[in-house]
């Protein structure tokens, strides 16, 4: 059999003044006893807790120190990207290796001097080739702009190359001794491959008589201002006193 364990309350049928014998609760079966509760019979002697729930504080000195990590940070973002600038200019092979900033700085510095090696090297090639240029430009006009004269001849011709198809052809002579046909001109030029663009003609004072013209050589012909000269001079010479 089972012991019955003695009754928490009195049976003598004895209660507080201050509760009611009847004050029972039907919905869960339990005595109100609010004056009894835990918290009444336990309480401790101190004064109860209080939970307070943070809230920004208006110190100044902790704000003031929130500003300085927030620039702090802020700075920082800023050097680091300023250091990944700096790397990316590196070779492609440096920005793949993992360098500490230090190290950057340290590859960047060694660089620099080879950066203005390379620089210099392209500098004296470039003037290299300039002065190539130049010195070929130089013996293409000396032979395009080359007389052709015979001392028994009166007429001077001379050829300069204004291009790879252009050219324009000077032929002098005295008009009182040579007269010049510009259409056997033009025919002995079209035999050989050039058109004529424009004409023009001019006297001194002297008596001497200057024709210009500006001509463009064929697809299929190549220009050569000394070839030029030398053919008109030969047409005009076999060709002199008969004009």
């Amino acid at each position: 059999m089972l012991a019955l364990s003695p009754p928490i309350f009195s049976t003598m049928g004895i209660w507080p003044l201050e509760v009611e014998p009847t004050s029972l609760d039907n919905n869960q079966n339990y005595f109100n006893l609010d004056y009894y509760s835990f918290p009444h019979q336990f309480s401790s002697p101190h004064s109860p807790v209080e939970v307070q729930t943070s809230t920004p504080s208006s110190d100044p000195t902790v704000v003031k120190k929130l500003s300085h990590n927030a620039s702090e940070r802020d700075r920082r973002k800023k050097i680091n990207t300023l250091y990944s600038s700096l790397r990316s200019l590196l070779p492609v092979q440096d920005q793949m290796k993992k360098m500490s900033i230090p190290g950057t700085i340290s590859r960047v510095l060694k660089y620099i001097p080879e950066l203005q090696k390379k620089v210099e090297g392209l500098i004296k090639k470039k003037e290299e080739l300039l002065l190539r240029i130049s010195q070929q430009g130089d013996a293409v006009n000396k032979e395009s702009q080359r007389k052709i004269a015979l001392k028994s001849s009166t007429f001077i011709v001379s050829t300069s190359r204004l291009n790879d198809i252009e050219a324009t052809i000077h032929i002098s002579t005295y008009e009182e001794e040579n007269k010049i046909s510009l259409s056997m001109i033009l025919l002995c030029l079209e035999n050989h491959g050039l058109v004529l663009l424009n004409a023009s003609s001019s006297e001194t004072f002297g008596g001497r008589i200057f024709y210009n013209l500006h001509c463009q050589v064929e697809k299929t012909y190549i220009l050569d201002s000394e070839i030029i000269s030398g053919i008109l001079l030969s047409m005009l010479e076999k060709n002199e006193g008969i004009f």
